[in-house]
């Protein structure tokens, strides 16, 4: 009996809901809707290359359920920018339903190829708009697009199996062609000088075949698809001849390497592409006046720790947002001069696998704070751990750090980490102002004793560098920076990394680290 009483209960009560309910009357709408945005601008993509999703939101502000008679792109199926409208694709939409007081979102995205909108420029600004309602009710939301032109690099694929291309090449040094799962092909011979007239954009891996040399000219913007980089491979050279600029903000003629996501959501994103790898056997790689952002390892060095000339030589440049290391030098020889690294997942610079590393005026930083970071900034090793787990020594012929700031958010910010098997561990820190305190004498003493002047010399632990913005890779120093005068004249380098004199008092050096102080502005 109770379980019928229920029932007739709970039918009464729908039956009474139901005859209360109205059916929605949608009115048509007049004109009256209200957006989130007057424009839409869309930020800059390269042709042919589809852009990031924005959003638009529209509101029904009145008391009525409206109805839009259409939604649509002013240039109709024509147009290169694509809408969905809650949920559904297109590029016209018929009656639009809208309850009193509610809103709706509306998702837009473009893909266009510069070569059929505009002929023989650089750079296109396509625009297009939304459409809503027509006649006395339209009303339009602009869209805006900078379209730029490139050059495009990237592997061939198989038509038939729709395989992706991969390199072979002497990846281990034994003078046979090896296959490799790398994605990616050689640069032809006419490729083998990027200039600053387009911008170029790499899938894959770009790699300089052996012999050849790769040049890339003041100005030149290089732009890499996720999972992609640069490969030098053996007896192959980047020349990379960036130059200074008149403005440090603009960089104008720097080379700049970096992602090829434009939008500023993504201008200091790390890890958005993989690496400028110099494979063990590549010979002369210098990089002068570039800036390296967003990638996974800004550059991978391997090998050749005992080339007369050094593997690399890398001046007045940055190196910014990796999400593991600035740069990895792998039993390798590396020379570096008003050189800043920060913000890196791992280590700003990792010395490991012995090898020779010369700094002198670098600000070798790390202000990562994205996540845990287990390394210091700098990190110093003379071995190398076998498939067995056993541990391998390997010389450090030299670890020489010259008038540098070493610092970051994190103590210490230097480790050397010596397998002490009487393999070669050499190194010295002179005039450098370094982050590391070790209340608990966690370290070693025989690495780690700062009075120990054939080791430390006239170094200063734990000041402030006063950092102009560390966390925005702006590491200027100020005026009481503790690097002011600090630096040992006989390593001086006549210009800061942006073309400043480093002019000292009689007596007194040069400011440490890559930067010459300044007074900064009050804002």
């Amino acid at each position: 009996m109770k379980r019928i009483l229920y029932f007739l209960l709970t039918i009464s009560i729908l039956v009474f809901w139901s005859s209360c309910r109205k059916d929605f009357d949608f009115s048509p709408s007049t004109g009256n809707l209200t957006f989130s945005k007057d424009t839409i601008y869309l930020d800059t993509v390269f042709t042919n290359i589809g852009s990031s999703t924005y959003n638009l939101k529209v509101y029904n502000r009145s008391d009525e359920d409206i109805s839009i008679p259409t939604v649509r792109l002013s240039q109709g199926e024509a147009s290169n920018y694509r809408l969905n409208v809650d949920g559904l694709p297109g590029k016209e939409f018929q009656n639009v339903e809208l309850l009193a007081n509610d809103s709706l979102f509306i998702f837009v995205e473009t893909t266009a190829d510069i070569q059929t909108l505009a002929q023989n420029s650089l750079e296109f600004l396509y625009t297009d708009a939304i459409e809503f309602d027509s006649g006395a009710n339209l009303q339009k939301v602009e869209l805006v697009t900078l379209i730029k032109d490139a050059v495009f690099i990237y592997p061939d694929r198989d038509n038939t199996t729709g395989v992706i291309e991969t390199l072979t090449f002497d990846a281990n040094g034994d003078g046979t062609p090896d296959e490799t799962t790398l994605q990616g092909r050689f640069l032809e011979d006419s490729e083998l000088t990027f200039t600053n007239e387009k911008p170029y954009v790499i899938y894959g891996y770009a790699a300089v075949d052996e012999g050849d040399v790769l040049t890339i000219e003041a100005g030149a913007r290089v732009h890499f698809h996720a999972n992609s980089g640069l490969l030098i491979t053996n007896n192959a050279s980047l020349k990379v001849n960036g130059a200074p600029s008149s403005d440090q903000d603009l960089l104008e003629n720097e080379v700049i390497f970096e992602s090829d996501r434009l939008e500023p959501v993504f201008s200091d994103v790390p890890g958005q592409w993989e690496t400028i790898w110099l494979f063990d056997g590549s010979i002369d790689n210098d990089i002068n006046y570039a800036t390296i952002k967003n990638g996974t390892v800004g550059i991978v060095s391997d090998g050749n720790a005992t080339a007369t000339d050094d593997k690399l030589t890398i001046t007045n440049s940055q190196i910014y947002n990796s999400s593991n290391y600035g740069i990895l030098a792998r039993g390798s020889s590396v020379r570096g001069e008003n050189l800043v690294i920060n913000n890196s997942g791992q280590s700003s610079f990792a010395g490991i696998f012995g090898g020779k590393y010369n700094f002198t005026h670098c600000t070798l930083a790390n202000y990562w704070n994205n996540s845990f970071r287990q390394f210091p900034s700098v990190l110093v090793n003379n071995f190398f751990t076998d498939v067995n787990g056993i541990d391998n020594g390997v010389d450090l012929i030299e670890a020489n750090f010259n008038n540098c700031i070493i610092f970051g958010n994190d103590n210490p910010e230097v480790i050397l980490d010596d397998i002490d098997n009487g393999t070669l561990f050499n190194f010295k820190f002179t005039n450098c102002l370094i982050r590391f305190q070790d209340s608990n004498n966690n370290f070693p003493q025989d690495q780690y004793n700062f009075n120990n002047e054939t080791l430390y010399d006239d170094c200063i632990f734990n000041s402030d560098p006063d950092f102009k913005l560390p966390f925005e890779n702006k590491l200027m120093i100020g005026d009481n920076s503790a690097a002011i005068d600090e630096g040992d004249p006989l390593f001086l380098i006549a210009t800061d990394i942006l073309g400043t004199n480093r002019t000292f008092t009689p007596g007194e050096g040069p400011d440490l680290g890559a930067y010459q102080h300044a007074t900064f502005d009050e804002d």
